[in-house]
């Protein structure tokens, strides 16, 4: 019984100190941020101006600005948890084909964007943005897109403002549910500095959903996708590509996405 007793500590003991950690160490948990040196040349197939934003707290936000002549609209793009912008030429090559400007984003630490991860301060961070994008464009030929993690980036983003749509590839109920999946031992809900409620934020678009999601995604379950699709009132524009045999990765290779873009963008 004794003996029993100080397992049972030393396991409380143990479950506490990995609580604690994930607590302090979430940031690393969750963002992968890749850098890039100031003097890297990005290698755009498109027109393309570099350009920086500074955030209120002085962090300094660099993003890829390609343009094309009579551009149909514009895409502001938030990609996912990894890499950075140099990784977005696919992104790049799909947008021209469509007719449209793309404004590529990195968050705070990715690339060569500065500054300290907080959900506040990457919100504010994507409002700037937007912001920027109208002051070349108006705001009904303006397109919000966020991939995996970016999708709760944007959904925010389009719940504060009135883009012409919303397009979610990959995404997420809510950063907490995300958590649990992945952590299920651990209290999440308490734990979690990052939420991004994307369930919360589609109740309040206002303008046509485009949610397209792998069946075989073992990032982020399909189910998750699912989910946040059937809370979105009926009464909203909404529409859900599901793309059987797809991952996490590439749908752009699957017939479903390819079909699912010609009706977003054209």
């Amino acid at each position: 019984m004794r003996r029993l007793k100080k397992i049972g500590i030393v396991l409380a003991v143990l479950y506490v100190l990995v609580t604690l950690s994930a607590y302090y160490f979430q940031e690393h948990l969750i963002f992968f941020p890749q850098k890039m040196p100031l003097n890297h040349t990005y290698d755009f197939c498109q027109n393309f101006e570099e350009f920086n934003l500074t955030a209120k707290d002085g962090a300094q936000l660099n993003a890829v600005h390609i343009k094309r002549d009579s551009a149909r609209g514009v895409v502001l793009y938030f990609h996912g948890n990894s890499g950075n912008i140099s990784h977005l030429n696919h992104v790049a090559n799909l947008l021209d084909r469509k007719g449209y400007d793309a404004i590529l984003v990195d968050y705070r630490t990715y690339g060569k964007s500065t500054g300290e991860l907080s959900e506040q301060g990457m919100k504010e961070d994507a409002q700037l943005f937007y912001d920027y994008a109208l002051t070349q464009y108006n705001e009904e030929a303006l397109i919000l897109y966020g991939r995996s993690f970016g999708t709760g980036i944007a959904s925010g983003l389009a719940a504060d403002n009135r883009p012409k749509k919303l397009v979610l590839e990959s995404p997420f109920y809510s950063a907490v549910s995300l958590g649990k999946h992945r952590f299920p031992i651990l209290p999440v809900s308490w734990l979690s500095q990052f939420r991004f409620p994307s369930n919360e934020y589609l109740l309040k678009v206002n303008c046509p959903i485009y949610i397209f999601h792998g069946t075989e995604d073992r990032v982020i379950p399909y189910e998750f996708a699912e989910k946040l699709y059937a809370e979105i009132p009926d009464s909203a524009e909404k529409h859900f590509y599901r793309i059987e045999g797809a991952g996490h990765n590439y749908l752009q290779d699957f017939d479903v996405f390819k079909k699912g873009m010609i009706e977003v963008f054209e």
